[in-house]
This record gives structure tokens, C-alpha cells and sequence, in this order.
């Protein structure tokens, strides 16, 4: 072999070469430890210095062994999240909401999606994320066998469910929405409806069931008659359906556990010539933003779930330092629109 051969050989094998920890500390004339104290975000290295192992990094190329890091730390700074029902715009949301609070603290993120949510995938996702070095999960997973699973883990893995979070934190979240269905349904019957019906969503969701028992007990505390609720599936086209199954000609309010599930009950009341609010008012819950926009626009609670994501981060890394954290509230709220009216008896 040439000597050039050599020399070609020789400078394709540093190109290929992984740069390493020390490999910055020659740039930026430091010591490794340094290096490693920057690249573990200490706060004890002077500015300048930082910036000169930062630059250095970033020339040379350097990427920390996250594997080798956790080994030492026992911390990854990772958060793993498992979901499903991504389309949902509360789920959106609240992953979106986790996004921004991991970040702001320093975690990244690993997600995994599930295409069917079921006892056993929860299971394996929540397994994988662990594989991954995660310091903890955050499940969001509404169903009920999804959320045992996760209440099935072992307790050294943390893992905190949204939106309910755990302990305490589940009744909060679900009385504060049967708060809300409860006003959602007040309002109505304010505006002189003698009763109020509802459009629920699918049985194994704690939200659902929140709704539905807000609805249920403001008709009960006013002595109202309780009518038999249709039951969606949170998409437009189980709330169109579920309102055709109404007596519609005794119907002249109609509370919908959502707002995609409003608006297929605003196409059908459309299809069978009713008008809103003129005939039948509607109210639906989570405040989409598209919600505003709606003909006519929708009455609608309001539900931050950026918010709850960004709680949900919270406990966790409270639960990874071992501390109480207060994690905050984030109360559901009644915005009135142009879907709501009296009664055609009482105009």
C-alpha cells in the first residue's frame, strides 16, 4: 500500500471518529471536567468559559453519551409520555402543553402513539419508554383499562395520568368538570328550558361521566325531569347520529359532552329544519377554537389543557426530586355565545 493510501486511510478513520469529551476540553483549553460540568448545565462555571466549551462543542460536534450520562446521574432528563387519540383536540393540547413545560425545565421528550389503546399496548409502551432511560411517563390515556394499566406499574418507573393526574389530583380534575356541566346546564335552565338533554360520550371516559353527573344532578337539585341521554363517540359524526335518536319534537335544549360532537348535533338539528337557537339551544364543552365560529357561534366551556399538560409535568418532576409540588388548578369555565337562547314560549 501507497503511502498516500496511508495517508487517505489515516484521515478517513478521524473523520469517521465519534469526537468525545476530550476532544472539546483541547479546543476550548479546559479540563474535561469542565466540559462536563457545562454539558450537565452546572450553574459553577464563569460565563466566558461556558461560552468558550459551547463553541467548542458546537465545532467539533460533540453529542453527550445519554446512555453513559444516566448511568452516572441516574437521571436521563427525559420524560417519556404514551398517548393515543392524538386528533382529539384536548389531546393535542395537552401534549402540546407537556411539550412546552418539559422543555422549559430542561427534559426532552420521548412519545409514543398508540394506534390502539388497549390494557396490554399501554403496557408495552410504558415498558419501551423505560428501555429508554425515561426518568418517569406521563400517560394520556382517558380510558379506563388504559389507566389501570398505569396505575398497575411498578412504583419505582413514576408515572402520572392526565388529565387526571393521581391521588388527590383526580378529584380535582373530575369534580371540577362536573362543576362545569353543572353550570352548563344551570344556564340553560336559567333561560327557562324546563329541561335539559344530553349528548354523553363514550361510558369508559371519566370526563364523560363528569359531565354526564354535573348534567344529571343540576336537573335533580331543580326538580327537573331527567330525560334518558344518547351517547356519542367525541366525534362529529356520533353526536349527528346520537341527536336524530332524541325525541326531537320535545326537545328544546340540548347539552353535548363535546364540541365536535356539538357540531354534528347542529347538522342534524339543520336536517330536520330546526333552527339555533330559535328551537333548541345548544351547549357544548371544550371550547375549540373554532368554536367561535360555529353558525351560530357555540356556547361552550372552556377547558385549558395546554394547562393540564403543563400540571401534569409538574407532579412529575415533583415526584422525581421527591417533592410536594403544588401543581395549580385549572377550573373549567362557561362562555356564552349566540347558541343559546329562551325558550319559543317564553319570547
Amino acid at each position: 500500500m501507497s503511502a498516500d493510501s496511508d495517508e487517505r486511510g489515516a484521515s478517513a478513520d478521524a473523520e469517521a471518529r465519534v469526537p468525545v469529551l476530550a476532544d472539546v476540553a483541547q479546543l476550548a483549553g479546559v479540563s474535561q471536567q469542565t466540559v462536563s460540568r457545562v454539558v450537565r448545565g452546572s450553574p459553577s462555571v464563569a460565563r466566558r468559559t461556558r461560552e468558550r466549551v459551547e463553541a467548542a462543542i458546537a465545532e467539533v460536534g460533540y453529542r453527550p453519551n445519554v446512555v453513559a450520562r444516566t448511568l452516572v446521574t441516574k437521571r436521563s432528563h427525559r420524560i417519556g409520555v404514551v398517548a393515543a387519540n392524538a386528533s382529539l383536540y384536548g389531546a393535542a393540547m395537552t401534549l402540546q402543553g407537556i411539550q412546552e413545560a418539559a422543555r422549559a425545565t430542561g427534559y426532552s421528550v420521548s412519545l409514543v402513539m398508540l394506534p390502539e389503546l388497549t390494557t396490554v399496548s399501554v403496557q408495552e409502551a410504558l415498558e419501551e419508554l423505560r428501555a429508554q432511560y425515561v426518568d418517569g411517563a406521563i400517560a394520556v390515556v382517558p380510558e379506563d383499562g388504559a389507566q389501570d394499566a398505569v396505575r398497575a406499574v411498578d412504583a419505582a418507573f413514576p408515572c402520572v395520568l392526565a388529565p387526571g393526574l393521581d391521588g388527590a389530583g383526580v378529584a380535582d380534575a373530575y369534580w371540577a368538570e362536573v362543576a362545569a356541566a353543572r353550570a352548563a346546564t344551570d344556564h340553560l335552565l336559567d333561560l327557562g328550558h324546563r329541561t335539559v338533554h344530553h349528548v354523553a360520550g363514550p361510558s369508559d371516559w371519566a370526563e364523560s361521566r363528569a359531565r354526564a353527573t354535573g348534567w344529571r344532578t343540576a336537573l335533580v337539585e331543580r326538580m327537573r325531569v331527567v330525560p334518558r341521554p344518547v351517547r356519542g363517540d367525541w366525534s362529529a359524526a356520533s353526536g349527528h347520529a346520537a341527536t336524530l335518536g332524541l325525541p326531537l319534537q320535545e326537545v328544546t335544549a340540548l347539552f353535548v359532552a363535546n364540541d365536535a360532537m356539538a357540531v354534528g348535533a347542529l347538522s342534524a338539528l339543520a336536517g330536520k329544519g330546526m333552527h339555533v337557537p330559535d328551537d333548541v339551544s345548544v351547549v357544548g364543552f371544550d371550547d375549540v377554537p373554532e368554536a367561535a365560529y360555529y353558525a351560530p357561534p357555540l356556547t361552550t366551556v372552556h377547558q385549558d389543557f395546554a394547562e393540564i399538560g403543563r400540571r401534569c409535568v409538574r407532579v412529575l418532576l415533583g415526584r422525581l426530586h421527591d417533592r410536594v409540588v403544588e401543581a395549580g388548578t385549572s377550573t373549567p369555565g362557561l362562555v356564552v355565545r349566540a347558541s343559546t337562547a329562551a325558550p319559543p314560549l317564553l319570547r
